[in-house]
């Protein structure tokens, strides 16, 4: 989006509460992970958190192989939900948006899961796979955004950075 910036992590306890919903709950971590970066006056922070959604399970990041394969297992074949809160922390306050993408995968068979967890790319993502990545070969369709699906919606983001008085680049200020 042409803006300069920093990345930097923040240490916010990313389990569901109990009784929260998958949305609600991203959409509070992407403001806790914006809040944690102490957004003094003249800065703005951008937070943002991903969940995999199946039959209203949260597949977050893997605890282990076994987790990982698990997830796995039971995505292939099915359409999931890939929810993304983004949070921007400004002068003007804290500002968050929403975005929930439909993924479906093909049939992905044991050996072809343990081979993909084995090259580590899944193992920090939520519902154990990279859609940018070797994940991608997975994929059936896609319904919605996705960039919501990679972490970063960059629609939303645009669009609650144009609240906190930033300008994204003037190509995408049309789209928006």
């Amino acid at each position: 989006m042409g803006l300069d910036f920093t990345a930097a992590g923040v240490a916010v306890d990313e389990q569901q509460w109990a009784g929260e919903a998958a949305d609600v709950m991203v959409v509070r971590l992407a403001i806790e992970k914006a809040r944690a970066a102490e957004c003094a006056p003249g800065t703005v922070i951008i937070g943002a958190d991903t969940a995999v959604v199946l039959d209203r399970e949260v597949f977050g990041k893997p605890r282990d192989e076994a987790d990982g394969l698990r997830m796995l297992a039971a995505l292939s074949g099915h359409r999931h939900e890939v929810m993304t809160g983004v949070a921007v922390c400004s002068d003007g306050g804290v500002q968050s948006a929403l975005s929930v993408t439909a993924v479906k995968f093909r049939e992905i068979g044991p050996d072809e899961a343990l081979e993909y967890w084995q090259s580590g790319e899944p193992a920090d993502k939520a519902g154990a796979y990279a859609i940018q990545g070797l994940a991608g070969a997975f994929v059936e369709d896609v319904i919605g955004s996705y960039t919501g699906v990679v972490g970063l919606p960059v629609l939303e983001t645009a669009r609650l950075l144009q609240l906190a008085g930033i300008e994204p680049r003037a190509a995408l200020k049309d789209e928006l």
